[in-house]
């Protein structure tokens, strides 16, 4: 999927992660979200990688990154364990600042760097999403309704756990065509790398420990750093059929809360919109790398 990309893995001292990496250009770190991997920018890093040195890992608990324990309080995959995985990664690689493009999961990944790691980020874009201290502060009845897995997953183990495992592929595909993106938006090779994760169970209580951590330690984390700014450039974008594109106030608004210098807008797309418009998304991408 990723032609004339080379792949390793980094030992990141708490984490194993799976990197591929290809191109030359100031370095961009692309970070997915759920349910997905690495495969997810298959179509866009290659075309990104002719004016940039492009890397793209899979999350720790994500694909083919290893699963470290959480730990009864959920650290192992808060955002900040996460977010120090991936400055580990650059650093193996030599890369001492860069900019970083996070979707879904990894966005929130990506808000998270941006706080604890500010020295280490030229510009930063979150794809789809409100802050997660925002989300939980504003859920209505639509909210619940959309983000219903928000509070399946983050229920204590294993529940969650055991009712996923009676279909989990079956499970998948239903999460790949949700939140206005529809089917048939994933092409075979990354549905493969997908299904591959989703299908095995240690993966799936990962990712369901990520949202543990989302409703706990992470929002002690962000009440913590309530006052503080992501200092870098932001780019916000969200997909106007998806959840974040129905919301009732001005993602922009809500992020400028957040950020210092925050720009961005709609993808006429649901919640996938890098799959969804790859060109588009790469276009917006590059006016915004290369500023």
């Amino acid at each position: 999927m990723f032609e004339g990309f080379e792949t390793t893995r980094i030992d990141t001292g708490a984490a194993t992660i799976n990197v591929v990496h290809g191109g030359s250009g100031s370095p961009v770190l692309l970070l997915h979200g759920f349910p997905e991997t690495s495969a997810m920018w298959a179509g866009i890093a290659p075309e990104l990688a002719g004016s940039h040195t492009v890397v793209a890992t899979d999350l720790r608990g994500y694909g083919q990154s290893s699963r470290p324990e959480s730990g009864p309080d959920h650290a192992g995959y808060s955002f900040r364990a996460m977010a120090a995985d991936q400055v580990a990664v650059m650093t193996a690689l030599g890369h001492e600042r860069f900019a970083v493009v996070g979707h879904d999961r990894g966005a929130r990944v990506t808000h998270r760097m941006a706080l604890d790691h500010p020295d280490r980020l030229t510009r930063a874009a979150v794809l789809d999403i409100l802050p997660t201290r925002h989300v939980y502060a504003h859920v209505d009845r639509a909210l619940a309704t959309a983000y219903y897995h928000w509070f399946l997953f983050i229920q204590p183990f294993d529940l969650p756990e055991r009712l996923i495992s009676g279909d989990p592929i079956g499970y998948l595909h239903t999460l790949l065509g949700a939140w206005g993106s529809g089917n048939g938006h994933v092409s075979p090779e990354a549905l493969a790398s997908y299904e591959q994760a989703f299908g095995d169970p240690a993966a799936r209580h990962a990712m369901l420990e990520d949202y543990r951590a989302g409703a706990s330690i992470d929002l002690e984390h962000d009440e913590a750093d309530r006052d503080r700014r992501v200092e870098a450039p932001l780019l916000v974008l969200w997909g106007s059929r998806g959840v974040v594109g129905a919301s009732p106030v001005s993602p922009l608004d809500v992020w400028r809360d957040y950020g210092r210098d925050v720009r961005g807008g709609t993808v006429e797309a649901g919640h996938f919109l890098v799959e969804e418009r790859a060109a588009e998304t790469l276009s917006l991408l590059r006016s915004f790398l290369n500023e």
